[in-house]
């Protein structure tokens, strides 16, 4: 029994799907042959292929080469690794002398970098890996159909106490964040950005835990010491607010209650003492300018009155009185 569709055509009753059976086979043709139906496959796959050259006989082969073909053997190493190859990787495939590796990663880092090649390559993990340049990412997203990894504000908080204060146990990760994080340890576990290290030798033994391989990947860090110090944590906050400064638009005027939020009563202090000393260096000041005056106009007053005796002394008082010569 048949049905019709208008948009799909005759569709065989049983048939899922918009197309019949019949309609399938015009397009795809046909799956097998017939005649062979009963003849077994012949095996094609030649068995004596060498899985792969000896190391030996490879590193003496390697010796030979150039380096511009060890860069291109390096580079295909790279290009179908999903993790990030250390050095001691790609000898142990390559039998290449260290330095000649070491040159390769060199001259790889000169021609794939970031705004000249569409691919990077970066040193993560300890390691090597060619990663999509960044400034191409919108466009690589879009072509893949995936969202952007983000992490939640609590996920960034925890990640980064373990990070930053490993080995650590859940009860100083939560007396940090002063907040239960079982759940979000449990979702970084699984995102394998965090691992088990083992038991704290304490009452409980508690489980401590620390970062991943997975983890310098995810954040593109080469080691643990790559991690920012609090200095850098400061000079980037101040980086970042020049440039929302920059982009954003002009401010809206603050309310009363911004400014006393953000005042700082200890330079009000400061700035108060200031004050009162200035106030006091301009009391000493004044006083010292009337004290001047005042002598100024008491030497004024003894030098008019000297003219009559150039020789005495204007601070030495009046002259006393000449004796009244005595009668006969």
């Amino acid at each position: 029994m048949t049905t019709s569709d208008p948009e799909a055509g005759s569709k065989t009753a049983g048939t899922p799907g918009l197309f019949s059976e019949t309609e399938i086979a015009e397009v795809t043709g046909p799956v097998g042959d017939p005649e062979l139906d009963g003849v077994e496959p012949a095996d094609i796959d030649e068995k004596d292929v060498e899985l792969e050259t000896p190391f030996e006989k490879l590193t003496v082969k390697s010796r030979r080469l150039s380096a511009d073909r060890t860069r291109t053997v390096v580079e295909s190493l790279l290009f179908v690794s999903d993790k990030a190859l250390t050095v001691d990787q790609i000898f142990e495939s390559t039998g290449f002398d260290r330095k000649k590796i070491h040159a390769a990663l060199e001259k790889l880092g000169g021609i794939h970098r970031e705004g000249v090649s569409g691919i990077v390559l970066h040193e993560v993990a300890g390691g090597w890996q060619f990663r999509t340049d960044p400034g191409s990412s919108e466009y690589v997203r879009r072509f893949l159909r995936v969202k952007p990894q983000r992490l939640t504000r609590a996920a960034v908080e925890t990640l980064a106490i373990v990070a930053y204060r490993q080995p650590v146990t859940r009860p100083e990760i939560e007396e940090i964040r002063g907040v239960d994080s079982g759940a979000v340890l449990k979702a970084l576990l699984d995102r394998r950005l965090v691992k088990i290290l083992g038991k704290k030798e304490e009452v409980g033994r508690p489980i401590i835990y620390g970062t991943t391989r997975e983890f310098l990947e995810f954040f593109a860090l080469r080691d643990l010491a790559s991690l920012p110090t609090l200095r850098e944590f400061q000079e980037l906050s101040e980086e970042h607010a020049g440039i929302v400064e920059k982009e954003a638009p002009a401010p809206k005027p603050a309310v009363a209650g911004t400014v006393a939020a953000l005042s700082d009563p200890a330079f009000e202090r400061k700035l108060a003492e200031s004050r009162g000393a200035s106030e006091a260096a301009l009391s000493e000041l004044e006083a010292a300018i009337s004290t001047a005056d005042h002598r100024s106009k008491t030497a004024a007053t003894f030098l008019g009155g000297a003219s009559a005796a150039p020789d005495a002394d204007p601070l030495a008082g009046p002259a006393p009185a000449s004796p009244k010569p005595e009668g006969p």
